[in-house]
């Protein structure tokens, strides 16, 4: 498989502080990718960095063979990076369906109109909420609204999703229907690269993994071999553990 994204010694400092340092991998078209590791060894900043949010310090990105790192986040959006967040981002004053509108009208196709609600309505099939498009956004509950956020970043059609933790804070029937769903998103060809650390929904879905730990990469291989390598299980539970 061809590399859809190309991740070249990206760095990020924020002062005096290195949050990223030098980390390089790839992620082929089709795959779905895990970052992993222990709270504040950089992985949302990495995102942050792909996504166009954070303005990188040093190292490149390349999607498609084209450098998108110094990008702005809108630029990197209609080039196919799509995202969710760790915090739910939605529009809680506005219905379900025109949470969907509004980024079809301001996304890369720029719909309105009927052609909008249409997609939007196709959007909502995708993820679960056929036939909720009139509900107000607000009263929905946190994984409908996880959902909801998804259908926002799948209106821009993008061919790499990234997911920040959408799995967090679900219950184990919730969470069996949200790894069905990454995993019908990526058996449709779309390219995913998640954060969690729901472990059984990496090893549900990630056939590779890429592991961080203070702003480095220490691990990057199949997900089964990464998981049982003891640097990898150091910097979870510590030296006692590895």
């Amino acid at each position: 498989m061809s590399a859809l994204l190309e991740i070249r010694d990206l760095t990020k400092r924020f002062g005096g502080l290195t949050a990223v340092n030098g980390v390089s991998f790839d992620i082929s078209r089709g795959e779905t990718v895990g970052l992993l590791g222990p709270n504040g060894s950089g992985k949302t900043t990495v995102l942050n960095m792909i996504s166009g949010l954070l303005p990188a310090s040093g190292g490149a990105i390349h999607l498609n063979g084209e450098k998108i790192s110094g990008l702005a986040a809108n630029r990197i959006a209609r080039r196919g990076v799509a995202r969710t967040f760790q915090l739910v981002r939605i529009l809680p004053s506005l219905s379900v369906e025109d949470n969907v509108v509004a980024a079809l009208a301001f996304g890369k196709k720029r719909l309105w109109d009927r052609a909008a609600r249409d997609d939007a309505l196709t959007c909502l099939e995708r993820v679960g909420l056929q036939g909720r498009g009139s509900e107000n956004a607000a009263d929905l509950t946190y994984i409908d609204q996880k959902r909801l956020e998804l259908a926002r970043a799948l209106a821009a059609e993008p061919s790499l999703l990234l997911l920040d933790e959408w799995l967090a804070g679900l219950n184990p029937t919730e969470l069996r229907i949200g790894i069905d769903l990454i995993a019908d998103l990526n058996d449709s060809g779309m390219t995913v690269f998640l954060v969690e650390h729901v472990m059984d929904a990496i090893r549900a879905l990630c056939g590779r993994s890429v592991v961080m730990n203070a702003g480095m990469k220490i691990a990057d291989g199949p997900t089964g071999d990464v998981l049982g390598d003891p640097g990898v299980v150091r910097a979870y539970l510590g030296d006692a553990h590895a």
